[in-house]
């Protein structure tokens, strides 16, 4: 038997051994991570699955069937115009306003379609990390100088991140610039119009039934956040619309879909999550029944759900186990000892916030409320802004998808460079604070 070609899983079953041999059940601090794991994994498919990433599966769905690979070359391309490639990417969080695991399919979506590395990677920073919404709470809670270096960082982070990926791989890009250019153009089977109106409508759904409650209990906002299930609900009357008048689909079926999902609405007040599930469950059903392009949506947004789900899971787990859930307490690292390595505005403590950013998970707006807690326990400026710009971007459930994605390499390099730039923008912004 030759063992130099058997190390590897000699090697995995001996860490598995070692890891189960000396697991530390009995300890309490061991139990209290995996409570605050599984708290996590719960949270996670409580508030995330259904809203955020499931329409996420089908907007990714409708880029991978419906958008032709030449309007993504055309725009986001090797050879795409940069400006205008960088431009839409560092912009789209504006429009999105996603975590960093919803902007996952989309960012797949993009990059199988034939997007260059740079623009491909700006959308993936920029989709969670300028987020209109999280921004204003920044500026309103931790105050106005940290939301404005917080929204010049991102658009920033994301435009320089993207240059540098494509300078990086720049021999690639243009081996790949070169294929695209030699690809038959090919012809649109359906108008632009109609591609349109079906990804804003599903955007539409995302992103306000996902709209977070602001903390000011007025204002256009507050107006928005409470208003935000019929406003859904009209973007769901515009998806029937479309599935009847773009995707053919019978009028009679997309009536009786939409009639059980009002009928669940009806029956369940007070609980919007029913109704959308029935609303998903129903597109589902009728876009398999469907032959042609119902069916290569439903078939494409299950292939992207099959990607993207496991990772995603075991990354929460692993998260919750060393960091603990955003709402529980704290996991293998107590939070305490996170606080006191972010007091004022060291190099270490700067690099420290970014690491801890980069791989622990924030949902949409969490972010906020967290730093709140570790600057009331001593966190540096410096600090709090390189968490801030690492941390919406990039978690540990991300990172394992955006490698199965761009591959190890890619995966490496991005995430340095998110951490070695929100460090130095940590050390510049808490020098101009503290001068």
């Amino acid at each position: 038997m030759n063992w130099k070609n058997q190390y590897k899983p000699l090697l995995w079953m001996v860490g598995l051994f070692l890891a189960a041999y000396f697991l530390p059940v009995e300890q309490s601090r061991f139990q209290q991570a995996v409570h605050e794991s599984l708290a996590l994994a719960k949270w996670y498919a409580r508030e995330h699955v259904i809203l955020c990433l499931l329409p996420a599966f089908f907007i990714a769905g409708v880029i991978g069937v419906f958008v032709s690979q030449a309007a993504v070359i055309k725009y986001f391309g090797a050879r795409a115009k940069k400006w205008l490639a960088y431009l839409v990417a560092s912009v789209s969080g504006t429009v999105l306003a996603v975590c960093s695991c919803t902007i996952l399919p989309l960012f797949t979506g993009i990059y199988r379609r034939g997007a260059g590395i740079g623009p491909a990677v700006a959308f993936l920073y920029s989709g969670p990390a300028i987020n209109i919404l999280a921004i204003i709470l920044t500026a309103r809670i931790l105050g106005f100088e940290l939301g404005v270096a917080r929204v010049i960082g991102a658009v920033l982070f994301s435009v320089v991140i993207g240059l540098l990926m494509h300078l990086i791989y720049r021999k690639e890009e243009a081996e790949k610039a070169a294929a695209q250019a030699v690809m038959p153009e090919p012809e649109e089977t359906r108008p632009l119009i109609q591609t349109l109106f079906l990804f804003v409508t599903l955007i539409g759904i995302l992103v306000f039934a996902n709209w977070g409650r602001p903390v000011a209990s007025s204002g256009l906002w507050h107006a928005i956040w409470s208003q935000k299930w019929i406003i859904t609900g009209g973007f769901g009357v515009l998806l029937a619309i479309a599935l009847v008048t773009v995707l053919k689909l019978s009028w009679k079926h997309v009536g009786l879909a939409a009639a059980v999902t009002v009928l669940t609405a009806v029956i369940s007040p007070g609980n919007p999550l029913i109704p959308f599930s029935a609303a998903i469950f129903a597109v589902a059903v009728l876009l398999s029944r469907q032959q042609g392009e119902g069916s290569e949506w439903m078939s494409s947004t299950w292939d992207f759900a099959k990607q993207i789900l496991p990772l995603l899971g075991a990354g929460v787990l692993v998260a919750g186990l060393l960091l603990g859930s955003p709402e529980g307490a704290d996991g293998l690292i107590p939070s305490r000892w996170i606080a006191s390595l972010v007091g004022g505005n060291s190099l270490f403590s700067n690099f420290f916030a970014s690491i801890v950013g980069a791989f622990m998970y924030f949902a949409t707006l969490t972010e906020v409320p967290i730093l709140q807690g570790l600057m009331a326990n001593g966190m540096g400026d410096g600090p709090a802004l390189a968490l801030l710009l690492a941390g919406p971007a990039l978690s540990l459930p991300n990172m394992l998808v955006i490698r199965s994605v761009i591959g190890t390499q890619k995966t490496t390099v991005f995430v340095l460079l998110v951490v070695v730039m929100a460090t130095i923008s940590g050390l510049i912004y808490g020098g101009i604070m503290a001068g």
